[in-house]
C-alpha cells in the first residue's frame, strides 16, 4: 500500500510539480494560496510513497466547519473542480486512496475527507469502498486543426459564430484590473436575476481570484464588444500544460441576439489551443455545452467519514444552502427595493451560522465585505 507523508511546501515540493504531466492549475501554489485565503483553509502537502520511493503527490486543505476537522481536496462551492494526487505514470490512483484514509484519519485526526481528482475511475472507489458522488462535465479535445475544430462543432453553434462575426463583434484579451472585473460582475448578475437569484460568490472573490492567479501567466480573460465598443459577454478562463477550464462566463441579456457567448467561447478554444493545451473542460454540465464539439465527461468525489452521520449532514445542508439562497435572492430582489446597480452589491454568502440559525443579519451581508466563514450549508 501507498503511504502519504507529510511535508512542508517548499520552493522544492513546487519545482518537483513540474515534472508531473497531470499537474493542473488547481496544484499551483498560487491556487491554493487563493483557496486558504478565500476559505480560511490550512494548506495539507503530502509525498506519496512507495517504500522509500516518491511516486506521487497530494494536495488538500483543512477547514473546520461546526468544528469538526474535515480535509478538503477540494470542497464544493471552493469555484475549484479538481485537485487530488499528482501521481507518476502507472501509480494505480486506488493505491494512493488506501494511503490517504489512514493520513486523514490516523496522522491528521480528520473526521471527514473529500477529495476530486480529474482521473477518479468509478472503479477506484468500489475498490477502496468510499462513497461516490457523480457529476458531468463536457470537454473537448483541442488536438486537431482549426479548421477540424470549426467543423466540429454543431452546426447551429458555427452558424452563432459566423453571425457574431457580420454583426461586428470584437473578442479581446482583456486586462486583469477593476473595469473587467466590474463588467464581469454586472453581466453575471444579470444572469442570475434571469433566474430571481443573485451570484452565489461575491465581487470581492473576483478580486482575490485575480490578485493570486493573474501574475501567473496561467489564466486569461475575454471581452466581447459589439460595433459600438461596449462590452456585451465576458469570460474567465484558466489553463496549465495540456489542460485548460473555463472558470466563468457571463453576457447581457439585451445583446444575446448578436450572439457574443459564441463567439467568445470559440475564441477561448483558439486561444488555449494555440497554447498547446488538449483538453478544454467547460466547468460543469449544461446541454448547451454539448454544441462545442465536446463530450459528456463523469466528475468523480469519493469521501469518506469517521462517523456516518456526517456525510448525510453534508448532503442535507448542501440542500438546505441552496433553498436559503433561493429565498434569500427572491427576498432582498422583490422586498428590499434596491435598484439593479443596489442589487448586484447584495450577495449571499457563506456564512458561520449553522443553517437553522442564519438569520436576517446573515441575510444582509454585502460582498463589499468579502468576507466567508465555515458553514456545511455552504458547501
Amino acid at each position: 500500500m501507498l503511504k502519504l507523508h507529510q511535508v512542508a511546501a517548499t520552493p522544492e515540493w513546487w519545482r518537483r510539480l513540474e515534472h508531473f504531466s497531470d499537474r493542473l492549475t488547481f496544484h499551483t501554489q498560487a491556487w491554493i494560496r487563493f483557496l486558504a485565503d478565500t476559505q480560511h483553509a490550512t494548506p495539507i502537502f503530502a509525498e506519496v510513497r512507495d517504500g522509500s520511493s516518491v511516486v506521487g503527490c497530494f494536495h488538500s486543505l483543512i477547514i473546520r466547519p461546526f468544528g469538526c476537522k474535515v480535509l478538503a481536496s477540494p470542497f464544493p462551492g471552493w469555484g475549484t473542480d479538481y485537485m487530488g494526487f499528482n501521481l507518476q505514470p502507472g501509480v494505480p490512483r486506488w493505491l494512493a486512496l488506501q494511503g490517504l484514509e489512514q493520513f486523514a484519519f490516523r496522522e491528521l485526526g480528520c473526521m471527514y475527507f473529500e477529495v476530486a481528482d480529474r482521473l477518479f475511475t468509478m472503479d477506484d472507489g468500489r475498490r477502496v469502498g468510499f462513497e461516490q458522488r457523480i457529476s458531468t462535465t463536457y470537454e473537448t479535445h483541442l488536438n486537431r486543426s482549426e479548421l477540424e475544430l470549426f467543423n466540429a462543432l454543431k452546426r447551429d453553434c458555427r452558424t452563432s459564430v459566423r453571425k457574431a462575426q457580420r454583426c461586428g463583434v470584437i473578442v479581446e484579451e482583456a486586462a486583469p484590473n477593476e473595469e473587467f472585473i466590474q463588467e464581469y460582475y454586472t453581466q453575471l448578475t444579470d444572469v442570475f436575476l434571469k433566474q430571481n437569484l443573485l451570484p452565489t460568490y461575491s465581487l470581492q472573490k473576483i478580486r482575490t481570484f485575480l490578485q493570486y492567479l493573474s501574475p501567473t501567466g496561467n489564466i486569461a480573460l475575454f471581452r466581447a464588444r459589439n460595433k459600438e465598443g461596449e462590452c456585451i459577454a465576458t469570460a474567465i478562463c484558466h489553463g496549465l500544460d495540456k489542460f485548460a477550464l473555463l472558470w466563468g462566463t457571463a453576457s447581457s441579456r439585451k445583446y444575446l441576439h448578436l450572439r457574443p457567448n459564441e463567439a467568445l467561447h470559440w475564441h477561448a478554444l483558439l486561444y488555449w489551443k494555440r497554447r498547446g493545451a488538449e483538453f478544454f473542460d467547460w466547468g460543469g454540465g449544461g446541454d448547451y455545452k454539448a454544441k462545442y464539439a465536446s463530450r459528456k465527461v463523469e466528475v468523480i468525489r469519493l469521501s469518506k467519514s469517521r462517523v456516518p452521520l456526517l456525510s448525510t449532514l453534508r448532503d442535507q445542508a448542501q440542500k438546505v444552502y441552496l433553498q436559503q439562497h433561493r429565498w434569500r435572492s427572491w427576498w432582498n430582489i422583490h422586498h428590499l427595493g434596491h435598484s439593479i446597480e443596489q442589487k448586484r452589491l447584495i450577495m449571499v454568502i457563506p456564512c458561520t451560522h449553522a443553517p437553522r440559525t442564519c438569520t436576517s443579519r446573515a441575510r444582509l451581508h454585502s460582498i463589499r465585505e468579502g468576507q466567508g466563514g465555515h458553514c456545511w450549508a455552504a458547501l
